[in-house]
């Protein structure tokens, strides 16, 4: 498996430190995140899951901890919005440029406004889907926040 996809590429030219990391990935796995912290031998809430959304029909990005759940609830709010819902696989897809299962915040093909969970900060380093299935890279939570100029805020249930 190659180390260098639009997402590394993207961190590389941000001059952000980052480490690679592969794990072997499960498509049957009923939550790929928690999969991948456990392929990996981390804490889950170390390990991000990015989450393609729509606020009020405006695509978002939400990154948040492998073993929490997102508030459609806090989601819409952080965003000034009323409603939010998952955005359909293919869509987010079409939009990344990536495949569900290695989407990746990093070198999306459109850029959207993103959110990252603040309790994710308290870690010193996070791991996050590289831009391909079973590809990691773990960086330092305040990197993410710079490189993506992400807002932070509680979106989790």
């Amino acid at each position: 498996m190659p180390n260098s996809t639009r997402a590394t590429l993207e961190l590389t030219k941000a001059g952000i430190a980052f480490t690679v990391h592969h794990y072997t990935y499960d498509p049957c796995a009923d939550r790929i995140g928690m999969q991948a912290a456990a392929a990996l031998g981390e804490p889950a809430r170390r390990v991000l899951k990015t989450l393609m959304a729509e606020v009020d029909g405006k695509a978002v990005c939400a990154i948040v901890p492998s073993d929490r759940e997102i508030s459609m609830k806090k989601l819409a709010a952080t965003f000034g919005g009323k409603h939010a819902q998952m955005m359909k696989p293919a869509d987010a897809e079409r939009l990344t440029g990536y495949h569900t299962g290695g989407i990746s915040p990093f070198g999306q093909k459109k850029r959207v406004p993103v959110v990252i969970e603040e309790t994710a900060l308290a870690e010193d380093a996070v791991f996050m889907n590289g831009g391909q299935r079973g590809l990691q890279v773990k960086l330092a939570p305040d990197d993410v926040v710079r490189v993506l100029t992400a807002t932070v805020a509680g979106v989790v249930a």
